[in-house]
């Protein structure tokens, strides 16, 4: 018999025993399972911010900060900075010859999620009177837009679902003013859905501070980035740092995302050497009880190398099921569940997005449950296939 047929018939035998072992079988299972589900579960929360963050940007558009800033809260742009960065060269402009820009001011409003009462802090963007054309994605879902120059503020979707007080009608105090929420807009799930928005100059006005945080910017196109920076960056009565949006966005992601999947592989890891050591155990106890079966294959003719592949093939298919429902797990459960962070960086604001269980997480739980059954099968395949006739004939 060659060696493929030979691994075949020992591992299709293996296979028809194991109704008999269901007991210590499940326990292989259900130790992957749960490694899998906490793991992509886990990394699900950076995937789904790093798409919101990244959904915040475009190629075509671009983001000014004063030289050094690590995000818009640290920032300041005087009045006339701005009408600079809006001057030149490489913005798009409408059809009446303007520079499609928005001078943005940042504020800080304090909330309270509907979850549990917590106050957090929730980011008031004041925009320029171009916001539509900036960004186009912003759309109203409920009640109107803002008036300028009114104290009148419209709210992101994620933002009305996560905190108190924000149905259109409400009214929001803060040290300058009272303001009245007037429309729920989304912005097609980037971060901005987190936040509120108003008029930028009223803001600066009720707040009584005069500068802005950002300029940002629709180009020509995003081959005019270059052109546009480099302007900015040789005009000597500036100081400012100029990004691409969506590279801006993404920087600002980059810590917390890194803090997350350093947490799921860590906390994964461990639960993984749980695993292989329950993995380990079984499967030397599944040898064990199988010795008369293992000593009358060798002494008709199978080979060792039949034997290892059998254990191998058994733990391998334990490990499958046992990750395979793992995932689904965290997909049933954790697939667009949403959570509330810390923007990351030095961003002050609460980011709110939904948790992302991705086809690309669910093959690397896969590919943890496969490696986690192998190690587990390993050794117990090793000592299957080096335990000698004899032995075993006398141990039964």
């Amino acid at each position: 018999m060659t060696l493929f047929k030979q691994i075949a018939a020992v591992t299709l035998m293996n296979f028809k025993s194991l109704p008999h072992r269901v007991g210590t079988s499940i326990v292989i299972v259900i130790g992957i399972a749960g490694v899998v589900a906490v793991l992509v579960s886990v990394l699900a929360m950076s995937t789904g911010m790093l798409e919101t963050m990244e959904h915040s940007g475009r190629d075509d558009r671009a983001i000014v900060l004063r030289n050094g800033s690590a995000s818009e809260m640290g920032s300041a742009l005087g009045r006339d900075a701005a009408r600079l960065v809006e001057d030149a060269p490489g913005i798009k402009r409408d059809s009446q010859g303007k520079p499609i820009a928005s001078a943005e001011a940042l504020r800080l409003l304090n909330l309270f999620r509907k979850e549990d009462g917590a106050e957090v802090n929730v980011t008031l963007r004041g925009v320029g009177p171009q916001l539509h054309t900036v960004r186009p994605e912003v759309k109203i879902v409920e009640g109107r837009m803002f008036t300028p120059a009114v104290t009148e503020v419209i709210v992101g979707k994620a933002a009305h679902a996560e905190f108190k007080g924000l149905n259109v009608g409400d009214r929001i105090k803060t040290r300058g003013a009272t303001w009245t929420v007037v429309g729920v807009f989304t912005s097609g799930g980037d971060s901005h859905e987190s936040g509120l928005m108003t008029d930028a100059e009223t803001l600066i006005a009720a707040e009584q501070r005069g500068s802005v945080q950002s300029v940002t910017v629709l180009l020509e196109s995003p081959a005019a980035f270059q052109k546009f920076k480099d302007a900015l960056s040789s005009n000597p009565a500036l100081a400012v740092d100029v990004s691409r949006e969506r590279e801006y966005y993404r920087r600002q992601s980059e810590t917390i995302g890194k803090v997350i999947y350093i947490i799921a592989y860590v906390v994964g890891g461990i639960m993984a050497i749980g695993a292989i050591f329950s993995a380990l155990n079984t499967m030397y106890s599944a040898v064990s009880a199988r010795l008369r079966e293992i000593a009358t294959l060798r002494a008709i003719g199978f080979g060792a190398t039949a034997m290892v592949m059998s254990v191998l093939a058994e733990a391998l298919l334990l490990a499958l099921i046992g990750g395979t429902i793992g995932a689904a797990i965290a997909w049933l459960f954790f697939n667009g569940h949403q959570v509330s962070t810390s923007a990351g960086g030095n961003a002050a604001g609460h980011l709110i997005f939904e948790l992302s269980v991705s086809p690309a997480l669910i093959v690397t739980g896969i590919v943890w449950a496969c490696t986690i059954g192998l190690i587990g099968g390993l050794f117990p395949a090793i000592r299957a296939a080096r335990l000698p006739v004899a032995t075993a004939l006398r141990a039964i």
